[in-house]
């Protein structure tokens, strides 16, 4: 127990995204629960794919609890994949009841890194669904991993690319402080890639997805780690964006304010208004 606490203590000083801000991030969303649940069934039948926000700071529509913190579930047709967990099993749990997502029907579980704010959710989880396979960074501490397996679950650990399921891998950790993944889907429209907080650069990121599939970039969606960059800073990011060709941007969580606000004008009605309760379909 005394470990289990003193790991819990390390991880909640590991969580280099939570800033002052916190859950002040918020912005109007168009969707109701209703309509959302109602994407997320039509995807059931006829879609190739549906990204779900989870959890967020940013509200994608009302009704649904904000905190600093990213969760997505990436739903296909053949089985529904977490990426990471927010920093709150309660309001993890609470939205994906809200919106008709039970933890029974979770196949498998991706964490981008080790900091609470993506990680904090998931034992919630695995207390509903231990038959769960969870991939995460092989620099996560061993007592992290054995808690896991505690619960029943199986561990898979990831350090280099790896496919997680068909059309769906993962970039490998990258990074070196903060060793990160991030979730790469290949589509009919080109590639989705997913951030958890970006700390490997977000467009060192972009990069890598394209260097592994030989494939161009449709969609980026999560944090981008970009909220305490300059104007300058930020333009100069997008211009990469464009430069490589990323036809779609929904930055969320640790993006920060005056990015999405930068991404909007650049990007116009391909931008999406990113937070939690978002569902996406393609």
């Amino acid at each position: 127990m005394k470990k289990i606490i003193a790991f819990a203590a390390i991880v909640l000083v590991l969580t280099g995204c939570i800033g002052k801000t916190g859950t002040k991030f918020k912005e109007k969303g168009g969707e109701k629960i209703e309509e959302s649940i109602q994407i997320i069934r039509e995807a059931d039948t006829n879609k190739e794919l549906a990204l779900i926000i989870l959890y967020d700071n940013y509200e994608g529509i009302p009704g649904l609890k904000t905190d600093w913190g990213f969760s997505c579930l990436v739903k296909t047709r053949r089985e529904n994949i977490l990426f990471d967990t927010g920093g709150n099993s309660e309001i993890l749990l609470s939205n994906m009841e809200k919106l008709g997502v039970k933890s029974e029907e979770i196949d498998s579980i991706v964490l981008s890194h080790i900091h609470a704010d993506h990680t904090g959710g998931l034992f919630g989880v695995l207390q509903k669904n231990s038959n769960a396979t969870v991939f995460l960074p092989t620099s996560f501490p061993e007592e992290f991993k054995e808690r896991i397996k505690s619960y029943g679950a199986s561990v898979v650990e990831i350090s280099r690319e790896e496919k997680i399921s068909e059309n769906v891998l993962s970039t490998g950790e990258l990074g070196f402080s903060i060793k990160e993944q991030s979730l790469v889907i290949k589509t009919s429209k080109g590639l989705i890639v997913i951030t958890g907080c970006a700390h490997p650069g977000i467009v060192k990121i972009i990069e890598k997805a394209m260097e592994l599939t030989g494939k161009k970039v449709f969609l980026v969606l999560g944090g981008f780690h970009l909220l305490n960059k300059s104007e300058a800073e930020i333009k100069e990011i997008i211009k990469e964006f464009r430069e490589l060709g990323v036809e779609r941007v929904a930055p969320s969580h640790c993006s920060g304010d005056l990015t999405r606000r930068l991404f909007q004008q650049e990007y116009g009605e391909k931008f999406i208004e990113n937070g939690a309760g978002k569902v996406i379909n393609i």
